[in-house]
């Protein structure tokens, strides 16, 4: 398998994110194209005895700014690390394509340069996030602000696949985040896509308040993109902010400390868990071919885990699973138009 990184993008590249591809390189046995500034990856790689073996460099000159609106990815951006690394996902010289670089150009750049698997109305970031019964996906976490209740079912749909394909979850339960459980609550939106969910062949188990969410009710939190990366930014703060608390009472004084000493490896294990670098990032779902989005902050173990999760991703056949269900669902749409019809 073979697979396209983007050697500038985020906060501590390129040298965090070649340690990550060479970890990759040894332990997941995948092979790695970079895309960037040759001399300086070799350098960087050079003065930190990070190895190259089973990675080929693309040298592009230009890097996608952080702050850049999305959309210069098609214009002054187009020579950058990311948007060639995109255009070699499309062309077919690799498997998937990985960045921790701007979120709005990575969208724009798969939707526009690698495409939208047919039907798909919009590419959705689907992070897999830790709860109390294991984890479940929040689709969208931030790419479409304003959505349409087809979106969201959408969203259900290829939710659900991703758990079924990766996660191996059998039967992924689909909750529609709303500000509350019963049919009536929400706005029109909400409301529309209440009824989609409820008609589809999906696992829907109705409205899902936020405060239900850590506790593992639903495997796929369904909302737009305004919602969901509001409620995963507080997700991610309130998490740190009791970490952090714990973490103060148990160094308060020696008693604490004693105590904490007879359960360090468990509370290693919560902190492990809790850890959004386990985690890599997230999948960029209904993009035709495998485009992975890590954190901005992504560290040399944030990057290996999106190559892994890319690696189950593309394992997965996960795109081709979510056209042949879109296919589908669009094909009885139409059977029962034509039935109403007559």
């Amino acid at each position: 398998m073979k697979i396209i990184v983007d050697a500038f993008g985020g906060d501590n590249a390129p040298l965090e994110i070649i340690k990550g591809c060479a970890q990759a390189v040894q332990q997941l046995g995948v092979d790695i194209i970079l895309t960037g500034r040759k001399d300086t990856i070799a350098h960087v790689a050079r003065e930190n005895t990070v190895s190259l073996d089973h990675m080929e460099i693309v040298d592009c000159p230009d890097v996608m700014n952080m702050n850049a609106a999305g959309t210069e990815i098609l214009r002054s951006g187009k020579n950058s690390s990311m948007a060639v690394g995109l255009q070699l996902l499309a062309k077919g010289n690799g498997d998937a394509f990985v960045t921790a670089g701007n979120s709005g150009a990575v969208t724009a750049g798969a939707t526009f340069l690698v495409k939208r698997i047919k039907g798909v109305k919009r590419i959705a970031f689907a992070p897999v996030i830790p709860c109390k019964k294991g984890f479940f996906m929040l689709v969208d976490a931030g790419a479409n602000v304003d959505c349409k209740p087809e979106m969201l079912k959408q969203f259900g749909i290829m939710g659900s696949i991703y758990m079924k394909r990766v996660m191996q979850v059998e039967s992924p339960r689909v909750g529609l985040l709303n500000v509350g459980t019963e049919e009536h609550k929400g706005g029109e939106l909400q409301h529309g896509a209440f009824a989609l969910l409820k008609d589809s062949p999906l696992n829907f188990i109705g409205n899902v308040e936020a405060r239900d969410v850590p506790d593992g009710v639903a495997n796929v939190l369904v909302a737009d993109g305004f919602s969901g990366n509001v409620f995963l930014k507080s997700f991610e703060g309130v998490s740190m902010m009791v970490l952090g608390l714990f973490k103060g009472v148990l160094t308060k004084n020696m008693k604490n400390k004693l105590a904490a000493s007879m359960v360090l490896g468990d509370l290693k294990a919560l902190k492990k868990r809790m850890d959004y670098n386990e985690y890599g990032g997230a999948p960029l779902l209904g993009c035709a071919k495998p485009v992975f989005k890590a954190h901005g902050s992504a560290t040399a173990k944030t990057l290996y885990n999106a190559l892994r999760l890319t690696k189950s991703y593309v394992e997965g056949n996960v795109p081709d699973e979510i056209a042949k269900s879109v296919a589908a669902y669009q094909q009885k749409e139409a059977e029962q138009k034509a039935g109403t019809a007559e």
